[in-house]
């Protein structure tokens, strides 16, 4: 609630099968206003008004770029889809021209700001990291294309960014320079991922169940869980968070 109401635009930035894009579906969820899907949730009760906005979620995960074209051809596929909702202007050429067009008409036909999701954004900069001249092609196209979230800002309710790491010092974010990075945030450490007390929270039958499977007591499965996948610390000083993915495997197949 306080990050969909209080700033914009975020990044995350988690290992992968962390619970990134569960993460951002929770978000369109929310901004869908599906207020019967958080019954019982904290939120449910903080949210008073549950409005519906328009929502752009882009995936860049599930395409393998090898060359510079299929960057164009996954966003441009995104851009037509809306496109098809929302109309296109006669002189928008390129994806960021489109992207902005999308963007502003979404926003005056419904009558509410978007709100833009990005799913792995660097994963075409992570498929090319050995090839320097199909990276500088990438960070050509996604560097005016991000930076349209600044230009447009205006008609933006909410902005969310996710991937495994910061390319900072390939400026792919060099027109985006007023993105929150809430990576290393005290306030968001467990945003993805779970927590000891998490586990013993929801988990507790599992818990039982694994140890009966190991032959071990509660309290050493717990111990053992904590020393497998309890290593992420995303501040100093701050609680270990489990990786859930590692997490659930365990649980499902009752070993570590």
């Amino acid at each position: 609630w306080r990050m969909a109401n209080m700033g914009k635009p975020y990044f995350l930035s988690r290992p992968r099968r962390f619970g990134k894009s569960l993460l951002l579906s929770t978000f369109e969820s929310y901004f869908l206003g599906k207020k019967e899907l958080f019954e019982g949730l904290a939120i449910e009760k903080m949210e008073t008004e549950w409005k519906e906005y328009p929502v752009l979620h882009i995936d860049l995960n599930a395409e393998k770029y090898d060359k510079p074209e299929k960057l164009n051809e996954i966003l441009s596929n995104h851009l037509t889809q809306w496109e098809l909702k929302y109309g296109k202007g006669i002189d928008e050429r390129t994806l960021s021209s489109r992207f902005g067009g999308v963007i502003r008409r979404a926003c005056e036909q419904t009558g509410q700001q978007v709100v833009v999701l990005v799913d792995e954004y660097d994963k075409p900069m992570l498929q090319a990291i050995n090839n320097e001249e199909l990276q500088r092609e990438f960070r050509n196209t996604l560097k005016p294309f991000y930076g349209v979230l600044k230009t447009m800002d205006g008609d933006i309710k909410f902005a969310l960014l996710t991937g495994v790491t910061k390319f900072g010092k390939v400026s792919v974010f060099s027109d985006l320079n007023n993105l929150n990075d809430i990576s290393m945030d005290n306030r968001y450490v467990a945003l993805c991922g779970m927590t000891g007390e998490e586990i013993h929270r929801y988990f507790e039958a599992d818990l039982h169940e694994l140890a009966s499977a190991q032959k071990m007591t509660y309290e050493e499965v717990y111990a053992r869980l904590k020393e497998s996948y309890d290593g992420y610390h995303f501040v100093e000083n701050s609680i270990g968070i489990y990786n859930p993915f590692s997490l659930l495997n365990t649980f499902y197949k009752m070993k570590f």
